[in-house]
């Protein structure tokens, strides 16, 4: 799937001009991660974010990462722009290593090219910055202006292109919309002259009028800048129309890439169809007759063979073990579109199927009172040997957190006990001896 460089073991200091060309596409490839795991925490308590990652981003495209809350997206761009550290694998930028440890003239070459528009507009703007400021900020910090009059002129053009007026520059954050705070944190990054944008869901706190409005002003920065998105996002409807390619992620895994009428017409993988069936539809009476494809993650037996993500035609990538993608390749050879959106007709019953669409079984194997409460902890150090007896029946009752407080508790309370008890026979025996 992914081109190898010479640069991708070497330590380089300095990005090279163009990245690698992809053979395949003969595309130049401007960022590729590389069988990536990030990981968040230590020892048992540690919760693996994403599981071998890997995917392309070709210059000049709009490439989307698509998934429900939870499952990476965001994680996986704050590793691009080197906030998340990898535990496994590598991020390259223009066949250059910049995941880990890299030289400080390479790192600034890095944040200089690759500029990120956060999800939340009003979180990610000081507070007690001006907008002037702000969006000066990496000027100043990279001296990429001549003199005082160019870094004012580079600003104000800057205001203008993402609809703002200068006027607006000595005002601080707080006295503007949720749309204009996303428009200054988009002037900020593009003030920059990026080559990649890293926007992470930049439309999905703001009101549906104000998206449209984004959205086009991300559309011209590309035309009139050759800027390289990646767009974070879990609204298809939005993505369909914007993206060159679509990557879906579920649970940390990369599931599915494609181009967006490739992913929209064949969604192979049935987390991508599930995604897609959940799409609203404008119209209610449709929307209500609607029928969901729910995806159930037991429907696939990795039990006897290692799934991969492999290109079963048409650049066209799928998750999934030998007899699935077997069953995805012959699907996609027939050239005949997938239906994911089944409508109802109107008065037909609803099966038992869709009725059961929640399955309680999941719910209820977590259970809820499962906190781990350090009063359970307390008891079982004063009172180990009921501790024990708690932990024995938590575990039987599946509250994990639980039983391991109480372990943890009943085993201080038996060292402490022995501890006393070893210190009250040497005391016995020093009695005796005098």
């Amino acid at each position: 799937m992914l081109t190898t460089t010479e640069n991708s073991g070497a330590k380089a200091r300095h990005l090279p001009e163009h990245g690698p060309i992809d053979p395949k596409t003969g595309r130049e490839v401007l960022l590729s991660i590389r069988n990536v795991d990030i990981s968040f925490g230590k020892g048992d308590k540690a919760v693996k974010a994403v599981q071998n990652a890997s995917f392309d981003i070709y210059k000049g495209e709009t490439f989307s990462l698509v998934g429900e809350s939870g499952s990476g997206k965001t994680t996986i761009g704050r590793a691009v722009i080197r906030v998340n550290p990898c535990a496994a694998g590598e991020i390259q930028y223009k066949g250059v290593k910049i995941s880990g440890k890299i030289p400080r003239s390479l790192d600034r070459e890095v944040i200089r090219n690759i500029q990120m528009v956060f999800q939340d507009p009003a979180a990610s703007l000081n507070e007690r910055a001006t907008v002037d400021y702000i969006v000066s900020e990496g000027l100043y910090n990279f001296h990429l202006f001549e003199n005082e009059a160019d870094r004012v002129e580079k600003v104000k053009n800057m205001i203008n292109e993402v609809g703002l007026l200068p006027e607006h520059l000595t005002r601080y954050p707080h006295e503007f919309s949720g749309g204009q705070r996303q428009r200054i944190g988009l002037a900020r990054a593009m003030v920059m002259e990026p080559e990649l944008v890293v926007a992470d869901e930049p439309i999905s706190a703001l009101d549906v009028s104000i998206r449209a409005q984004v959205l086009n002003l991300l559309k011209k920065f590309q035309q009139e800048r050759d800027v390289t998105y990646l767009f974070i996002a879990h609204d298809l409807s939005i993505v369909r129309f914007i993206s060159d390619r679509i990557g879906v992620i579920y649970k940390g895994k990369i599931v599915e890439i494609a181009e967006a009428e490739e992913l929209f017409n064949f969604p192979l993988h049935p987390y991508t169809r599930s995604l897609i069936s959940a799409i609203p539809i404008p119209d209610p009476k449709l929307e209500k007759n609607k029928v969901l494809f729910t995806y159930d993650p037991s429907m696939h037996d990795y039990s006897g063979e290692t799934p991969e993500l492999v290109d079963i035609g048409s650049n066209h990538f799928v998750y999934g073990s030998k007899k699935e993608l077997e069953e995805y390749r012959a699907i996609r050879e027939k050239g005949v579109p997938m239906k994911s959106i089944t409508i109802r007709e109107e008065g037909q019953p609803v099966e038992k199927e869709e009725e059961e669409q929640i399955d309680t079984s999941a719910i209820l194997s977590a259970p809820r009172h499962d906190t781990g409460n350090i009063i359970y902890l307390i008891l079982s150090l004063l009172l180990p040997v009921l501790g024990i007896i708690g932990a024995l029946v938590f575990k039987k009752k599946n509250y994990i957190r639980n039983y391991k407080a109480c372990k943890k508790g009943a085993i201080a309370g038996f060292c402490i006990i022995g501890i006393i008890v070893v210190l009250f026979l040497i005391f016995l025996l020093i009695a005796a001896t005098l």
